[in-house]
């Protein structure tokens, strides 16, 4: 007979957000449910009532939890490839793959679907500091951080809902449009449009 370890308040808060995470990346926003988050944690639907207070409790924590982290992850991500120096290669990976497996992509169009487009403020607020923040290095003063900004996250957001059967259609690689957009933020013009 196992014994369930007991887990703090913020551990079983935290492990209820990660599988609800998980559940949205792999079902979409219908998979996120008080009953399927708790059935994922080995929990109970009255133990997820307790930290949430019901399934819309647990979806604005969700969506404000995946926030910071998306948030905080693409901030990070684009500071050590400007560290290491790193190619556009890098921190497209970085950003495309914040969108699709980190899950951005998922959250982003269900609180677009849902109606609540004020859950995306927070990630568009750090989007904004850190362009200004780019704009304000002299190393980067001649690109069109802004423009740049928007052409690469909005093709990893289109990438992540969209890429694989758009891509299969067209008979493209899947990561065809992780290439495009490499080479447009190599070329320093995301109006663009670059060639094969």
């Amino acid at each position: 007979m196992s014994i369930r370890r007991r887990l703090t308040p913020d551990e079983s808060r935290l492990a209820a957000l990660e599988a609800a995470r998980a559940l949205l990346i792999e079902q979409g926003p219908q998979g996120v449910t008080l009953k399927a988050v708790a059935a994922r944690i080995g929990r109970t639907h009255a133990n997820l009532l307790h930290h949430f207070g019901s399934a819309a409790g647990l979806q604005q924590a969700l969506s404000g939890w995946m926030t910071v982290e998306i948030a905080a992850a693409i901030k990070a991500a684009i500071r050590t490839a400007q560290a290491r120096h790193d190619g556009p290669g890098e921190i497209v990976r970085l950003v495309f793959d914040a969108f699709d497996a980190g899950g951005a992509g998922a959250l982003a169009s269900w609180m677009i679907l849902s109606g609540d487009r004020a859950a995306l403020t927070p990630i568009l607020a750090v989007v904004h500091d850190l362009v200004e923040e780019l704009r304000g290095d002299d190393a980067l003063a001649a690109r069109p951080i802004p423009e740049e900004t928007l052409h690469l996250v909005l093709l990893a957001l289109g990438d992540a809902l969209l890429g694989a059967p758009m891509a299969a259609a067209l008979g493209l690689p899947r990561d065809a449009a992780r290439r495009l957009a490499e080479r447009a933020i190599a070329a320093g013009d995301p109006g663009r449009s670059p060639t094969p």
